[in-house]
């Protein structure tokens, strides 16, 4: 299973939860450059993960706001 599928298969929750970890390994300064740059890497990915969640989220707000906005002005029309 790639890391590709494995964020598609991680919540909005646990992706952050997994940043926090990676920042407080990070954080202890007892990994090798190697193992660091791979840490910054998933890291940088859950990132971008969480990112598209959040706009998603966004634009599913805004759709949802326009629909109650726009079936309340069909009820002030009728």
């Amino acid at each position: 299973m790639g890391k590709s599928t494995q964020k598609k298969e991680l919540t909005f929750e646990q992706a952050m939860m997994r940043i926090e970890q990676i920042l407080q390994t990070l954080d202890d300064g007892q990994e090798t450059l190697d193992e660091s740059l791979a840490l910054f890497e998933e890291g940088t990915g859950l990132v971008r993960f969480c990112n598209e969640k959040l706009q998603n989220a966004k634009l599913k707000i805004k759709e949802v706001v326009a629909k109650n906005e726009s079936s309340k002005c069909e009820e002030v029309l009728s």
